[in-house]
């Protein structure tokens, strides 16, 4: 009898680390709105804005949920605030003196990114988001409607 308890407190024992079920995935983070993985072009702004990175080339998509006024000083940027899938939300800053304005631009409208993240404390800021007339620099864009803006 005792040895019967003695292999029972064994198998006990050993068993949870003998496990079959398959281990976890890395964690995720999930969307505010409907809890569903985020893009992984939201995990990299995500990433960007924690560890307070600048000078991140980035991609996304999002709602426009605030027009703001041009940034006039210097080169002209037309300005717009997004809202992505995450929750987060990042100025566009746009010059408009190297690629054409967005047209038609509207709050609740969808666009999608391509440009440099710069970070602050409100989200972040993406620019860069038109060609490099030098060609220095890597070409960002903006789509809106299904135009492509760069």
């Amino acid at each position: 009898m005792r040895s019967i308890l003695l292999v029972l407190s064994l198998v006990l024992l050993i068993a949870p680390g003998c496990s079959s079920a398959p281990s976890r995935a890395p964690h995720t983070p999930l969307s505010e709105s409907n809890q569903t993985p985020l893009s992984e072009s939201d995990q990299e702004i995500a990433r960007a804005f924690e560890q307070g990175s600048s000078n991140v080339q980035v991609k996304g998509r999002g709602v426009v949920r605030k027009i703001l006024s041009d940034d006039n000083d210097g080169k002209r940027h037309q300005r717009f605030v997004v809202a992505l899938e995450s929750g987060q939300t990042v100025v566009i800053a746009h010059n408009i003196d190297l690629a054409p304005r967005v047209r038609g631009l509207r709050e609740g409208d969808r666009v999608e990114f391509s440009g440099e993240y710069e970070w602050n404390q409100k989200g972040g800021v993406v620019h860069w988001t038109h060609h490099d007339p030098r060609k220095r620099h890597p070409a960002g864009w903006l789509k809106h409607n299904s135009i492509t803006y760069q």
